[in-house]
């Protein structure tokens, strides 16, 4: 055997452990690149039920950036409440700063689309821990939605967190009407809203905890 063809039979042997490797990389983060969609479960639920219609799944980057959701609603034509799951599963996990910032992003944005008035100064952030044990940031705003008439005063919570068991990103977002002025123009309902914070007093800076709550429930992995 020739020296030069024995460069060329190393050049072959380099070449096929390479595409070698690369096929096993490939298949190991297409396998494990599954997405996991975050749900509530239904004993968490009660009157509330999900919006068939309004569940959602797409991807892109050869699948390996995916995201996917449903939509829970209260049933309740007087004070009309929802909230929703989205999962995001991206190549490399969002840091949890990025994460929030895109849930603010995504609220202010369906907020504008929705025509819905937003109050920036009523704005109230903090960290809690939901019941998987999983560390959660979160935004609540008081707001009005002037797709009514008259206006009706609503309050919305983005909260969002990283499950790493299942490798997702976690967004959730609260809407709650709390005002019907052809009932009464001076009460202020919170009992949707109080379900979807999980707090039975509508604070979520309360130190009591409501068990079959929404948010707080989000099964993740």
């Amino acid at each position: 055997m020739t020296f030069k063809g024995s460069i060329r039979e190393n050049r072959a042997y380099i070449i096929i452990a390479i595409v070698v490797v690369i096929v096993i990389v490939l298949t190991v983060l297409f396998t494990t690149n599954n997405l996991f969609l975050s749900f509530i479960a239904k004993n968490n639920l009660g009157s509330w039920s999900e919006d068939i219609g309004e569940r959602a799944y797409s991807s892109q980057l050869l699948g390996f950036e995916q995201w996917g959701g449903y939509t829970y609603r209260n049933n309740n034509d007087y004070y009309p409440a929802y909230v929703t799951v989205t999962s995001l599963k991206t190549l490399f996990m969002l840091n949890e700063n990025d994460l929030f910032k895109k849930t603010v992003e995504t609220i202010s944005k369906e907020a504008i689309n929705n025509k819905i008035l937003i109050d920036l100064n009523t704005s109230i952030t903090g960290i809690r821990t939901n019941n998987l044990g999983h560390k959660t940031k979160y935004i609540i705003y008081n707001g009005t939605d002037t797709n009514l008439e008259p206006f009706e005063q609503i309050k919305i919570i983005g909260e969002s967190w990283n499950c790493a068991p299942s490798g997702s990103s976690i967004v959730c977002i609260g809407y709650a009407q709390i005002t019907n002025s052809s009932i009464d123009p001076k009460e202020v309902n919170t009992i949707f809203w109080s379900k979807i914070i999980s707090d039975p007093f509508g604070s979520i800076n309360s130190i009591f905890i409501e068990e079959n709550g929404l948010i707080f429930n989000v099964i993740c992995h």
